[in-house]
């Protein structure tokens, strides 16, 4: 169960909650970073920048950070040069989806797909391009939307051939459409689990039984946000008061989580007196 983390803030939180993995969200990290739509808006130094600093609150509560790749911004050059900064940076696993430039978010319209001869070979350039076979290369296709079922597995087989760890079909329409997927493939599959998406929202155990090995839950962080945020700040704006204390985080926890204690034992430790 990976929680989507979108800044360093969410990233402590859910590595505090005792997350076993992360997954940083593209969807999550743009509209933080930038306030904008992930509609191929944000640059590969963008990207890179953030998943440098996840993966060191990651690396500090000794979990992996499964981070977005989008299309690897490019063309084979483009995939081999991401794949090695995003394992130089510091992130255990790549999610590379086969849309076509620009990309759009799983769960919204309009998306359109490149061949599936050019994704395999994105697959391949990425698995030559790591250093290391324990950083895992994740293969995404968005065909189910575009054109059903049946092509998105047959891409999925693809990108298995061609040698990815991972195996990724974006959007399934109902749990009929997940079992087929978990009783297709050996390999380690993956579910998108977005709140309001198109796929239907399951736990863990079901999960489990369908054959999936790993869940993201991408939104799951900037919608509760979103919600907690809308409510403290519309009180704030429009009652002219703040909401109440057992609403809210408490500050000196929030402080400790920060890492402030540390600040306040090194100030103590080289005090001047």
């Amino acid at each position: 169960m990976a929680p989507g983390v979108y800044d360093l803030i969410s990233a402590r939180f859910a590595a505090n909650a005792g997350a076993e993995v992360l997954y940083m969200t593209g969807y999550g990290t743009v509209a933080s970073h930038l306030g904008l739509p992930d509609a191929g808006l944000a640059s590969f130094r963008d990207m890179l920048d953030r998943v440098s600093e996840m993966a060191r609150v990651a690396e500090e509560y000794g979990i992996p950070l499964v981070a977005d790749g989008d299309t690897g911004y490019g063309g084979l050059l483009n995939v081999d040069h991401t794949v090695k900064s995003y394992e130089r940076a510091g992130a255990s696993a790549i999610q590379l989806e086969d849309q076509v430039f620009p990309k759009k978010c799983g769960h919204t319209p309009g998306r359109a797909v490149i061949p599936v001869e050019e994704m395999a070979q994105k697959i391949e350039v990425a698995c030559e391009a790591r250093t290391s076979e324990d950083f895992l290369i994740i293969a995404r296709t968005d065909a189910r939307t575009v054109d059903g079922i049946d092509a998105a597995l047959e891409r999925i087989a693809a990108y298995d051939k061609a040698g990815a760890d991972i195996l990724f079909l974006e959007s399934p329409e109902s749990i009929e459409e997940l079992e087929r997927i978990g009783s297709s493939f050996d390999k380690p599959l993956l579910a998108n689990m977005v709140e309001g998406g198109s796929t239907p929202v399951l736990d863990r155990e079901r999960l489990g039984e369908l054959g999936f090995s790993l869940a993201l839950f991408p939104a799951i962080g900037f919608l509760a946000a979103g919600r907690a945020l809308d409510v403290a700040y519309r009180t704030l704006v429009k009652d002219g008061r703040t909401v109440s204390a057992e609403t809210l985080y408490p500050f000196d926890e929030f402080s400790k989580l920060m890492g402030f204690e540390r600040v306040w034992d090194f100030d103590k430790k080289h005090a001047r007196g």
